[in-house]
Order: C-alpha cells, then structure tokens, then sequence
C-alpha cells in the first residue's frame, strides 16, 4: 500500500501520528472504506471522536470512556447519540487490507459492545473490535482532519471527500486518482437505489460536496466524469493545495465565499513546498503537529513577514529541544 507523506521515516505507521487540539488523526483504511450499512453526517462525525478519544491506546484491548456530552454536539437530546451508536454497532464495512503480499478485502464492524449511562450528562463505555484493532497496528497511511472543517461540513458526502483529499493532498508525485463509480459511491456511502443516474448524483451530492471542500479546506478540489460509450463508468479525483489567499479557479457562488473567521485566525497557509522542504530537513517528525504548535507560540506575536521561513526555523528549534 502506498504511503502517504504523512508516513515519513522509514517504519511510521499511522499509530505514531499523535492528534493535537486542532486536528485529529484517521487511519487511512477507514476514509476509503465501502459501507455495507449506509451511515449519516452525525454518525461518521461521532465515529471519528471516538476514534480520537481512544488514540492513545486505540489497539489495545480495553474499554474507553467518554462523556457522552462530548458527542451531542450542539444538540441537548442523547437520542441522538445513542441511535448513532447503535448504527455504529451494525455497520459492516469492506476495508481494503494486504495479506501476505496481495490485495484483499477484510470485512470487519466500526463498533464494539458498550454500555451507556442513561442520565443527561452520563458516559459511554466502548470497545473497538478486535479486527479492526489490527488493521489499525498495520497501517500507515492516515488523513489528518482539522476538527473545526469536519463540524462545519454540512453533509456526509462533504466530510467524506474531505477526508479522502486529506489523506491524498500531501502526496508528492500524484495529484489525482481514478476509481469507478460504483467505486466512488461505495466511498461516499450512496444508499443502494439512490441517486442512481450520473446526474442526480453529480446535482445532489458531488457537486455540493466539492463546493464545501472548496470553501473550507485548504485543497481546491475537482471531480471529473469519464464515459465508456456513452456512460459515465468512472471519475477522476483532482485536488491541489491553495495559494496563500486560498483562492482557487472554482467561482461558483458557494466556492467563491471568504474562508470563515476562524480559519483565517489560523493565520496564512503554507505553501506546499514548505511542507516538502520540512519533511526533507526533518522527516522523523510529524509536520503538522509542528505546525500546530507553533501557530499556538506564534498566536499573540506580530505576523511574520514570510510565515513559511518563520515555520522552517521554528522546526529547526523544535527538532533540536526534540532529537528522536
């Protein structure tokens, strides 16, 4: 399996990676898994929370717990909650794993048992399957999702193509990739005998998705359809990092909006090499945890008049107090 940039040194593996106040970290081989049991925007999101609850020992065999008011989000009900728990528990995905040197397809659930405290402000004790647990140690491949993007996202399709551009975007020779429709829809968790034309599905779900993506990440996004006679078969996934206005060739009146006001007060993004050069000079270090903490040192200091070469000497600094 490809590695991603994420992947630096010689050995990383995904479980390395250490999420941070303005990310969290998802495994690669569940962004781009098939869901046998469709699953809603609020399932995926409480999914990824508690993924990054238990990170610190996700591949262990034990029980986690989180304040189940940590997962309502901004709704006051538990209802929600627990149905999306439930949904979880059922869920049957095809995650697409090696063994023994050959591609194949491991069926596995997202959830384990648990147990729920039944009062407004209770707990979830939860298990991550065992399965799973070890496709987790194996993998090396992650996206690194910006926690504010995966709340603001407002569909499914949006949060899922997110994560996949986020655990393709730093890949230094591949801009692109092609997958078959049906593919994609697997991906995108399209309900069976829904949107089943290429036009329904390009007009209610990839097109919205794309103009999010657009507007809220740091990726300027495309999904391009390619006929076999005179059917749309497959489509190509394009994705480029911004320019440091974060402006992009989408114009559409969704695309076109300001980044909002907490993205800008992340400061200006970086530019792609910088990312590049930073894993040349220090690639035993996950960039991006860096990174976040020198916007958290830099936040009341005046703004640094070339931001990418504050960020390469702040590194510098970091990897020195830090030698691995």
């Amino acid at each position: 399996m490809a590695r991603t940039a994420s992947a630096f040194a010689s050995g990383y593996r995904t479980l390395e990676a250490r999420p941070n106040t303005d990310s969290l970290i998802k495994p690669g081989e569940l962004v781009d898994l098939i869901e046998v049991t469709p699953l809603t925007l609020v399932d995926r999101r409480i999914y990824n929370q508690l993924l990054d609850h238990a990170w610190d020992r996700i591949d262990q065999p034990v029980t986690h717990v989180i304040s189940k008011s940590a997962l309502r989000g901004s709704h006051n009900s538990n209802d929600r909650v627990g149905e999306s728990i439930e949904r979880l528990m059922m869920a049957i995905v095809r995650v697409a794993v090696t063994r023994d040197g050959a591609s194949a397809v491991e069926r596995v659930q997202l959830l384990g048992g648990n147990v729920e405290t039944l009062s407004r402000n209770g707990l979830l004790e939860y298990e991550i399957p065992q399965r799973l647990r070890r496709i987790l140690q194996e993998s090396t491949v992650f996206a690194r999702l910006q926690r504010r993007v995966m709340f603001a996202l407002t569909s499914k399709y949006a949060l899922t193509l997110y994560e996949m551009v986020q655990k393709r975007g730093n890949l230094r020779w591949r801009a692109s990739e092609r997958f078959t429709l049906a593919g994609l829809r697997g991906i995108l968790g399209v309900p069976k005998g829904r949107l089943t034309t290429w036009s329904n599905l390009r007009l209610r779900a990839i097109d919205p998705a794309v103009q999010e993506v657009n507007r809220l990440s740091d990726y300027q996004v495309e999904i391009l359809p390619s006929k076999t006679g005179r059917s749309v078969t497959h489509v190509e996934l394009h994705w480029r990092r911004k320019d440091r206005s974060g402006a992009g060739p989408d114009t559409s009146p969704v695309a076109a909006k300001p980044r909002p006001a907490w993205l800008d007060r992340q400061g200006p993004p970086l530019a792609a090499q910088t990312y590049e050069l930073a894993r040349r000079r220090h690639g035993g270090y996950d960039i991006y945890t860096v990174e976040a903490e020198w916007r958290r040192w830099a936040k009341d200091k005046p703004p640094a008049k070339d931001p990418d070469r504050a960020f390469l000497a702040f590194l510098a600094k970091f990897a020195a107090a830090h030698p691995l």
